[in-house]
């Protein structure tokens, strides 16, 4: 079970949200309007198993995330889960990996300090005698082009969900 996000990890103004986390139940989340650039040149890499658990993650993956590769391990990848992210982006994911199928998609990630930044990332199933047994990612820093295609789809999406979408126009 994910805990709930504290003040004293957040720096400035936030918002708080509870966000439904499916198969984990309800989270709170603080969230700045604070953008994270990512870095040229890196690749964030994570692997999980087949429930989302994080059982690998490289540096960059820790210094992007805002949290320790101790608080990484063994948690829920949803850690990262931004309240501007909708539900669908995710159902998306999940019915191509787990069809055994690679998923690519554009996410907006939350840090541990409610800042957020943007990746393009790629979901590979991993194989193992036929079954599948956990998935790797790979991040790759997006355009700005992209992202803001991302945010108008995502806003609409968002709103098609009942919900608002809450964060800064690119």
């Amino acid at each position: 079970m994910l805990r709930d996000m504290q003040s004293t990890a957040v720096v400035g103004d936030f918002r708080e949200y509870h966000i439904n986390l499916y198969g984990f139940g309800a989270r709170k989340v603080l969230v700045t309007d604070e953008e994270v650039p990512y870095p040229d040149g890196k690749l964030i890499v994570s692997r999980t198993d087949t429930r989302g658990i994080i059982t690998h993650c490289n540096q960059s993956f820790v210094e992007m995330s805002g949290h320790t590769r101790e608080a990484l391990i063994g948690t829920e990848h949803s850690i990262l889960r931004h309240p501007d992210m909708p539900g669908v982006a995710f159902k998306s994911l999940w019915d191509d990996v787990e069809a055994g199928k690679i998923w690519h998609g554009y996410v907006k990630n939350l840090r541990g300090d409610g800042k957020f930044y943007w990746v393009y990332a790629t979901v590979i199933p991993n194989v193992r005698d036929g079954k599948v047994v956990g998935y790797t990612s790979v991040r790759r820093k997006p355009s700005r082009t992209k992202i803001r295609e991302s945010i108008a789809l995502y806003k609409q999406l968002k709103a098609q969900e009942g919900s608002q979408w809450d964060g800064p126009e690119v």
